[in-house]
């Protein structure tokens, strides 16, 4: 009875396991169908072929994870007690199962969308945010609740599927004329069930080496169909075990076993033995190039990509005001600039801290409140003489970052309620509201370094751009003849009036401060570009890179060089080393902007002719360039990522002693 139970139920688990791939499959094919405008235009039919094949056997991952549940709490209790039947569990794990895929499946195309990705550390940072806000952005601008309803649905569908599949009749076990051929059944039988469990746990495969899985599953040319491949199991369990790998350090270009000489090369000469990285870090400033300003802002903008400044975007007026301060005398601007990581937090904690991302969460780990870093920039500014306060158009508690720039020295943070702004969509207040409250201040305060952080240009994009003076059906129009492409020009158009609307803001902002307190000093930058695209296939600028607007009293033209790179990271050093007199001492791992060939964050990196992908190979020239040494330039970055890259991780994971590096 026991081996007559046993054959039914893998065949029904074998049923289980074809009907979720079956699944898969069909989401995949689904998904490549209606996200095609992402596609690149040499996409051949064997490039298609070869994604499904290849998706095919890293999914037998998937649909035999799902499978493993009722093998191990169906199948296997079956052999103790034959005579219980758990026919219904084995139909609700396949429900549950199919359920999150449907799930998942439909919550693919906004997030690819957004982050031209199937699903990735954005995820696990998106739980540490401020989930009742992200829950409403879900469903003001990403369809939750439909969404919701298609998965439910689909579920329907596979439960009603699996309920008659499951319901069949299974083949019997064959008679046997003598014990030794029912032992040789029973043999193969066991044989064949781990075999096949290998098989679907390696992609196909008997091992890493021949299987699939999804550190080498982009086995074609293109991005997307590469994304493609990973089902939506397979694409959370890369974001769980980068995170994982991360959090230990093994990221790319971390190597803690070489501290002590990156230690060495930040600090320019290698005669320094301590076991303090502090003294590795420090910095002399060579003296002041310009009066000391009583008042200096360092503005993050949301979202501000730099691609709304290139000429052939200039129709879509979305940067008017930016361009304006661009061309005035006592304005700096460069384009070879990078964002510290794709999402806010990862800009405000590198600017906060000094350090550079290593998808390591700074804001929720317990050092980042037990003591300031040493290139934590309040403590830096506050040698000079200034207070250094925090302003956001969110709340304080969003992402612990009100918690983490009041422990990491900031005298004040100030969110929307803190100055009694009206809440005018899920995330804050928006951007006239918390520039007006800043600047009602200004009068009364002693020197002051503002750190600002801007919310408006956000999902949902629910402020009327229309009644602030943005021709916003001019701009759909022009996105249709200039992005030919977009898959939702009505969209985009909206989306770049709210970044209209917080480009006229902070340029006003600006020139009414200016205007006022002559000496004063800003920055101007986005604290990341990914959301806004031009169309489906932006080139790797359009995608990453963000503005570097430096402009107040005593600036020039030529006050940093022309094309200068550099980072968030690099703020900080760069405004010290221009107000600071000389023999002032600062601790910093970025050298100021300028003073570095390469910048980078997670993914992609930067110098003033070339960008990059950190991981792969891939570059491509900057807009305007027409000739460079690749190599020469990717070189650079391996010379400069790991040392800032190891001395950040050390930093948070370690603290300032080197001890344990012995």
């Amino acid at each position: 009875m026991r081996l007559n139970t046993y054959f039914a139920n893998i065949q029904r688990d074998l049923r289980l396991f074809l009907v979720l791939l079956a699944v898969i499959c069909l989401y995949r094919l689904y998904f490549m169908g209606w996200m095609s405008s992402f596609m690149g235009a040499d996409v051949t039919a064997g490039d298609l072929l070869q994604a499904n094949w290849t998706g095919l056997r890293l999914s037998l991952k998937s649909a035999g994870a799902v499978t493993l549940v009722s093998f191990l709490f169906v199948t296997l209790p079956g052999l103790i007690r034959p005579e219980w039947s758990f026919a219904r569990l084995r139909l609700a794990i396949g429900t549950i199962g199919s359920f999150l895929l449907a799930v998942l499946f439909q919550a693919r195309f906004p997030y690819y969308q957004e982050f031209h990705m199937t699903y990735g550390l954005q995820v696990l940072q998106g739980w540490h945010d401020d989930r009742q806000a992200l829950f409403m952005t879900m469903v003001q601008e990403y369809g939750l609740p439909w969404r919701l309803l298609i998965a439910i649905g689909l579920t329907v569908i596979c439960w009603y599927i699996l309920k008659k599949i499951l319901a069949r009749q299974t083949i019997p076990v064959p008679m046997f004329a003598t014990a030794v051929r029912k032992g040789v059944f029973i043999l193969t039988l066991v044989l064949a069930t781990a075999f096949f469990a290998v098989f679907c746990r390696f992609g196909g495969g008997v091992n890493y080496a021949t299987g699939i899985n999804w550190e080498n599953a982009g086995t074609t040319k293109d991005d997307f169909l590469n994304e493609c491949i990973l089902d939506d199991f397979q694409a959370m369990y890369r974001a769980q075990a980068s995170e994982k790998k991360m959090k230990a350090g093994n990221i790319s270009g971390v190597h803690r076993e070489n501290i002590r000489m990156y230690a060495q090369q930040i600090a320019g000469h290698t005669d320094l033995q301590s076991s303090d990285l502090t003294p590795y870090l420090t910095r002399t400033a060579p003296g002041a190039k310009i009066a000391k300003p009583k008042h200096i802002f360092i503005i993050l903008g949301e979202t501000w990509a730099q691609w709304p400044l290139l000429d052939k975007y200039a129709d879509l007026h979305a940067m008017d005001g930016l361009k304006s301060l661009i061309r005035e005398d006592n304005c700096y601007y460069t384009p070879s600039f990078m964002p510290n990581g794709d999402f806010t937090s990862a800009a405000i904690t590198g600017v906060i801290t000094g350090l550079s991302e290593v998808n390591i969460r700074v804001n929720y780990q317990p050092r980042s409140f037990k003591e300031v870093y040493p290139t934590s920039i309040a403590p830096q500014f506050q040698k000079l003489g200034y207070q250094v306060d925090f302003w956001y158009g969110g709340t304080p508690v969003w992402d612990n970052i009100g918690k983490l720039a009041v422990a990491q020295g900031f005298d004040h943070f100030y969110g929307y309620p803190d100055f009694h702004a009206e809440k005018t969509n899920t995330w804050g207040t928006k951007d006239e509201n918390l520039f007006n409250a800043l600047a009602e201040t200004l009068a009364d305060e002693p020197p002051t370094v503002h750190v600002i952080m801007t919310t408006s240009n956000h999902p949902p994009y629910n402020i009327d751009v229309t009644a602030e003076g943005f021709d916003l059906e001019g701009t759909k129009a022009k996105v249709r003849e200039l992005i030919p492409d977009e898959t939702d020009p009505d969209q985009l158009a909206l989306e770049l009036g709210h970044y209209w609307y917080m480009d006229k803001v902070v340029t006003s902002f600006v020139r009414d401060t200016m205007q006022k307190y002559p000496d004063s000093v800003f920055v101007i930058t986005g604290d990341h570009a990914v959301r806004s695209n031009p169309g489906p296939h932006p080139t790797m600028f359009e995608f990453q890179s963000v503005p570097f607007v430096l402009c107040g009293q005593g600036i020039t033209k030529t006050i940093l060089p022309q094309n200068a790179v550099g980072g968030h990271t690099g703020i900080a050093p760069t405004l010290i080393e221009l107000i600071a007199l000389q023999g002032f001492t600062y601790e910093s791992i970025a050298a100021p902007v300028g003073k570095v060939p390469v910048a980078f964050n997670r993914s992609y990196w930067l110098s003033s002719r070339v960008m990059g992908k950190v991981d792969s190979q891939d570059t491509e020239l900057l807009p305007g360039i027409d000739t460079a040494d690749e190599n020469a330039e990717r070189a650079e970055l391996d010379r400069v990522l790991p040392a800032m890259r190891t001395l950040s991780w050390w930093l948070i994971e370690k603290g300032a002693s080197l001890d344990a590096a012995e």
